[in-house]
């Protein structure tokens, strides 16, 4: 554990100057002196040389990265950790060639390295949001005049379906949690479900006069900010609080990452929705909720044809 408060990447590299301070780290945080098996919970697991563990149940070997984000990595434990902090640290995020140039590994590795962080930012929450909700949606991709002239003029479906700008639907609760997530479209049947599903029926929402929004005041106190006649703020009625965050986000993809396919944008979302939940917490604090939430493992194969 750390001896003291991390604020800067030399602590990380001070606080951590071994493999094996790491890996102790780690036992830390996902056991606390109770090791578990990954193959069998309910096993008894016996202490191997090295680190290692029996599963007495399966007889399989296991150590503290096993079916975690350092299952079977070739990179030191001390250039994950450095590639947490700076990814969680950063607020528009770092880029893979970026990371790799500071790791000193290919931008492929750093690449598949972001993507398995990045999976684990999607923190499990079961509770819904309630009392005053923002509500807003967002459109993620390039311009259709910097298209190709002939991919502009073709208007068949296929085409303009594959060429589309991406939806993201955020809510953000007041002076609460903010969730937001990659949806199909900017139609009622992509939107609603998700607000059904992370929003207390009786709440309070604001949102902008998009239609597909009509049908909420069935369940919810809707009330409605009409853009489109010049008005932001009514009172309490707004929805500038999960704007500011659109702004964050499409700063971060235009000027750090500059393209996010429609397939991998998930990932993007949930990097900056965490970085947003727990900006009020410490760089230590965050680095070490990335290390007790690595049990998501994605393969590399996953990841390119899942």
């Amino acid at each position: 554990m750390f001896n003291k408060e991390v604020k800067s990447i030399i602590d990380l590299i001070q606080a951590f100057p071994t493999e094996e301070s790491c890996i102790e780290h780690l036992e830390t945080l996902r056991w606390n002196g109770n090791v578990v098996s990954p193959f069998d919970a309910e096993s008894k697991v016996y202490t191997c040389k090295g680190n290692k563990y029996k599963c007495k149940n399966t007889g399989k070997y296991f150590n503290v990265k096993t079916n975690t984000i350092f299952d079977n990595t070739k990179i030191d434990l001390l250039k994950w950790f450095m590639g947490i902090w700076l990814v969680t640290s950063h607020k528009k995020g770092i880029s893979s060639i970026q990371l790799g140039k500071d790791l000193g590994i290919t931008q492929k590795s750093a690449w598949f390295m972001l993507q398995r962080i990045r999976n684990c930012f999607g923190l499990d929450n079961d509770d819904q949001l309630s009392g005053e909700v923002e509500i807003d949606e967002t459109y993620v991709g390039g311009k259709a005049k910097n298209r190709r002239k002939m991919i502009r003029k073709d208007k068949s479906f296929e085409t303009k379906d594959r060429f589309r700008k991406s939806t993201v639907l955020g809510m953000i609760e007041r002076d609460g949690e903010l969730r937001a997530m990659h949806v199909g479209n900017s139609t009622e049947h992509s939107l609603l479900p998700p607000i059904v599903n992370n929003i207390e029926k009786g709440s309070t929402l604001y949102t902008d006069e998009l239609r597909a929004y009509n049908k909420l005041e069935r369940v919810y106190d809707h009330q409605t900010v009409k853009h489109n006649k010049g008005e932001y703020v009514r009172g309490l009625v707004t929805t500038n609080t999960i704007e500011s965050f659109w702004a964050i986000l499409k700063r971060g993809i235009y000027g750090i990452y500059h393209f996010t396919s429609r397939k991998h944008l998930h990932f993007y979302v949930d990097e900056f929705v965490f970085r947003y939940n727990t900006r009020k917490i410490t760089e230590s604090q965050r680095f070490n909720l990335i290390l007790s939430n690595t049990e998501n493992r994605i393969t590399y194969t996953e990841l390119i044809y899942g």
